[in-house]
């Protein structure tokens, strides 16, 4: 039978939960501390793109959609707990107040489910003490990716950690609702490294591909080439390709993991992946010098500021030109901006002057891809006073473009 539960969060992982859950036909009270999230979700409108949540929304509002700033007085079968944990970046320290106010405001309540991601150990020292006694504990980690979180947060299996037995059970069978398949651990603390693991490890595989790019820079060698003749044929786990390491789980879980123990390899993949925007910027800029003689005034387009293209989003969170745009405002480019999903007001604070596709290409002295957004690959350039062009992802014709005397770059390479 549906239960009735509650989602203190509403935020990407919160609101995405929501709506699969009400595709399963649970009734969700939605609960957010911010009165403009709540305003706004009250009535309809959704804050973050996900494909599916608007149509959830448009059916269910005030029906098995509820949404407040508060839980209902009376106990529900279940509360999920998908607040934000933040890291204070300039010292790697995780922020839980969030959670634990959340905690505290549980109440009096049957089970209450750790959704959030957090170093290890935190369900059972910040989130128990400040339950009532009796309550029953569950660890599920959310592992969803943007673009198709409502399929996977069903197809994907639901890890599953309990307090005690009695915990696990209630965690299991509320998942079941939801989720294909059940995977459930030996503890609270197991089931919060899985998160952990899953993000540092693609972080890690990640940065390897962007090592060997910056090693194959030194030596004027192509990058994709190497990875292809690598990869062809052999019988191991394929090498990455280079590319921007961005979104709220891969720029944030890997220093979730250095404040549950003792790590190296995680910090220093983490740190390469940070310093790559900076220097794709200031490689940018060195190969706009040599060809015009100076950057002050040069007109730089830049298309893709979400910090990925694909699957489509509009999640600006660590996104590759947050780290750019200093180094552009140092060199005195002036940055045009366009992005499929982005809106003009985002470009616009982040200091780019928002302008459609065929002005980026008409109006600009050179040109910067920064994700792969369908719209972007393969496009056919036309006439353009574009003399330089980075293809962060190699999704243009390399040859036809240097054909027409335009310089060509990717990330480690440059014709």
């Amino acid at each position: 039978m549906p239960k009735t539960v509650g989602v203190v969060g509403m935020g990407y992982v919160g609101l995405t939960l929501t709506a699969a859950l009400v595709r399963k036909g649970f009734t969700v009270h939605g609960v957010d501390v911010d009165p403009a999230v709540v305003e706004a979700l009250s009535r309809g409108r959704i804050h973050v793109f996900e494909p599916g949540v608007q149509e959830v929304f448009d059916e269910h509002l005030g029906g098995r959609v509820r949404i407040g700033a508060a839980l209902p007085g009376e106990p529900l079968d279940a509360v999920i707990l998908c607040v934000s944990t933040p890291v204070d970046l300039a010292t790697g320290t995780p922020r839980l107040d969030g959670l634990a106010a959340a905690a505290e405001a549980c109440g009096r309540q049957r089970l209450v489910v750790v959704r959030s991601t957090v170093p290890i150990g935190t369900s059972r020292s910040v989130v128990l003490p400040r339950l009532e006694p009796g309550t029953r504990l569950v660890m599920a980690p959310e592992r969803t990716i943007q673009g198709q979180a409502l399929r996977e947060l069903v197809e994907l299996p639901q890890v599953i950690g309990g307090l005690d037995q009695d915990s696990l059970e209630a965690g299991v069978e509320l998942s079941e609702g939801l989720a294909d398949r059940i995977v459930p651990v030996s503890s609270l603390e197991a089931a919060e490294m899985v998160k952990l693991a899953n993000n540092c490890h693609t972080d890690l595989i990640y940065a390897y591909g962007n090592e060997l790019a910056l090693i194959a820079e030194q030596h004027r060698l192509d990058p994709l080439e190497v990875i292809g003749a690598a990869n062809l044929g052999y019988p191991r786990p394929d090498l990455a390709k280079p590319g921007y390491v961005g979104g709220g789980c891969l720029t944030k879980d890997p220093y979730l993991m250095r404040a549950s123990a003792t790590t190296s390899l995680v910090g220093h993949a983490r740190a390469l992946n940070e310093r790559l925007p900076s220097h794709v910027a200031e490689r940018l800029v060195a190969l706009i010098r040599e060809t015009f003689g100076e950057t002050d005034g040069v007109i730089l387009s830049v298309l893709g500021w979400a910090y990925k293209g694909w699957p489509a989003t509009d999640d600006m969170r660590g996104t590759p030109v947050e780290h750019m745009m200093p180094v552009f405002t140092r060199a005195g480019l002036t940055v045009l901006g366009h992005d499929p999903l982005v809106a003009d007001e985002v470009i616009a604070r982040y200091g780019g002057r928002p302008v459609s596709l065929d002005k980026a290409f008409a109006e600009s002295d050179a040109m910067l891809i920064v994700n792969d957004h369908p719209d972007y690959r393969g496009m056919t350039v036309g006439d353009t006073p574009i003399r330089v062009l980075f293809d962060s992802w190699r999704i243009l014709d390399a040859d036809g473009l240097t054909g027409r005397g335009i310089r060509y770059a990717g990330i480690g390479y440059t014709r």
